[in-house]
């Protein structure tokens, strides 16, 4: 026998609109002790969800689409999707993702997501920047992550860099580091972020402009982990000159692998000689290193919860931005 809605209304002593919120996120308001006695109700009388009926009376399936700018290429795109699928999870939803990549336009990619009549649509971004959607796209989605929407149309959730890179400073700074030396990450968004931050803690710090240096990590204009390094010859070339840095700032884990190489292989101590801080957390990297790497953790996972959170509630605001903040992870390379 097909265990119907009405059948736990009735069980419960409660309305149809009532039983329906508390098993499928709709709008009606309820005490938690409620909500939690229909679930036990239709635990017991093996209610089971009836998708097609779900989506052709709401109008949408109990799905949130994601749009994955190269996303799953990303060694975060875990992150991202775990925040967004536990939360969502926590409001009997599921997530699906499809990619998007050079080959393929995101109009394409937004309505195919659209065909599996989603009850929300993000858009996440592998690396912070800025995205123009098309115009008849801009309502569709309803929040982008790791990413900002470039006429500001949609709402955005964004790791803060410059207050990441302003903080990771101050706190070499006060572990008594004055000449810090920054090899960032050229034409990225981020990188342009956190040099700005960079530069701000050094002056508030009250260091000359010798103890703010910053040199591109790569020979490209823009950064890619592929391209020719320049780590190695930025810093020979800084420790075998006059004014040696005691601390090297680097603009992500991958480049900071790449200085812990070059210092040993001009006999520099970590962090003895030289302090040697960073950016993003990538674990298999920063905790395998010797020593371990002090880093700022990207907030992947805060993002795709609050991205979940505010698609459920429904209540976006377009254009407005939230900068999320990184978390310290304190090692033993300062």
């Amino acid at each position: 026998m097909t265990v119907s809605l009405n059948d736990i209304a009735e069980r419960a002593g409660v309305s149809v609109k009532t039983v329906s919120g508390a098993l499928h996120g709709g709008s009606a308001r309820m005490a938690e002790t409620t909500r939690q006695r229909i679930k036990e109700i239709a635990e017991e009388l093996g209610y089971v969800t009836n998708l097609a009926a779900r989506s052709m009376r709401q109008g949408w399936m109990p799905l949130i689409g994601v749009v994955a700018d190269e996303l799953i290429t990303s060694p975060f795109a875990t992150e991202i999707i775990r925040g967004l699928d536990g939360a969502a999870r926590a409001s009997d939803m599921a997530v699906f993702a499809m990619t998007l990549n050079g080959s393929r336009d995101v109009g394409a990619v937004i309505e195919e997501v659209r065909r599996f009549r989603p009850r929300a649509i993000a858009y996440a971004a592998m690396y912070h920047k800025t995205v123009a959607l098309p115009e008849e796209f801009a309502a569709t989605v309803g929040v982008m992550i790791n990413c900002r929407e470039a006429n500001d149309r949609v709402t955005s959730l964004v790791p803060d860099e410059f207050g990441a890179a302003r903080d990771i400073t101050s706190y070499l700074v006060e572990a008594g580091r004055k000449n810090i030396a920054f090899i960032n990450l050229p034409g990225l968004l981020a990188g342009e972020l956190r040099e700005a931050g960079f530069r701000q803690a050094i002056n508030e710090a009250g260091l000359n402009g010798a103890g703010a240096r910053v040199l591109p990590a790569v020979r490209r204009t823009i950064y890619s982990d592929r391209a020719h390094s320049l780590v190695l010859s930025h810093i020979t070339e800084l420790m075998s000159g006059p004014d040696r840095p005691d601390a090297i700032l680097c603009g992500n884990d991958r480049v900071a692998m790449e200085a812990y190489a070059a210092l040993r292989r001009v006999g520099a101590q970590i962090p003895d000689d030289v302090a040697v801080a960073s950016f993003d957390n990538q674990v298999d990297i920063a905790s395998r290193l010797d020593p371990p790497l002090t880093t700022m953790a990207l907030p992947h996972r805060a993002m795709g919860r609050l991205a979940a959170d505010i698609l459920l509630a429904g209540d976006t605001t377009p254009g407005e931005l939230h900068k999320l903040p990184f978390q310290l992870v304190e090692r033993s390379s300062v």
